[in-house]
């Protein structure tokens, strides 16, 4: 455990942030979860409702850098090509 009094707060500034880029990745895991789920079932209408609020969640976590780039893009194009061969 730290010692100095500015390594202690970077420890605090640590645990805050891992709490909050935990939820952000469980949103993404959640969006993306839906979107899937609703191409399992072939429901194009909630597909394509799905597939805008997993741009939003994807695109809001690759802002705030908790998830890369390039990955969000990957996330993106997986899903939007799911959604795009279920139609």
């Amino acid at each position: 455990m730290a010692n100095h009094k500015s390594a202690l707060k970077r420890h605090r500034q640590s645990l805050k942030a891992r709490e909050r880029n935990k939820a952000v990745k469980t949103r993404v895991k959640n969006a993306t979860k839906a979107v899937r789920a609703a191409v399992e079932l072939k429901d194009s209408d909630n597909a394509s409702k799905a597939l805008s609020t997993a741009y939003s969640v994807i695109d809001k976590a690759a802002k705030k850098k908790v998830i890369h780039w390039r990955t969000a893009a990957r996330k993106l194009s997986r899903l939007s090509r799911a959604v795009n061969n279920m139609q």
